[in-house]
């Protein structure tokens, strides 16, 4: 379609094709924030979530503790302390949002 952001990854071309009311924000032209990163890649304003990587790593130290006798209920219970904050540019100057260069100084992907 024309004027809507190109989709950058096969996750995110799946994700546009659900149906839900997460992606009505992007049909009906309102920014909106979103948990996953692939949002913002479908054409999403932005999103803020937990970085999957280190918390799929802290699963593996967890389970390592496991595997080597560590009770599970002696283990300490562990949040996310990383997290990636992406934005959509394409999207936001589509919805006439002008993002400030401070926001963009801080985000760990900007899609242009």
């Amino acid at each position: 379609m024309e004027g809507r952001p190109q989709c950058r990854s096969e996750s995110a071309r799946s994700a546009t094709s659900m149906p839900g009311s997460r992606l009505r924000y992007i049909r009906e032209s309102l920014p909106a924030t979103y948990s996953l990163r692939d949002y913002v890649a479908a054409g999403g304003l932005m999103s803020y979530a937990t970085d999957f990587t280190d918390s799929f790593r802290q699963v593996g130290v967890y389970t390592g503790q496991i595997l080597k006798g560590a009770k599970p209920a002696d283990l300490p219970v562990l949040q996310s302390t990383k997290f990636e904050f992406a934005i959509n540019l394409q999207t936001a100057r589509a919805l006439g949002i002008a993002v400030p260069p401070g926001l963009l100084s801080i985000a760990d992907e900007v899609i242009d």
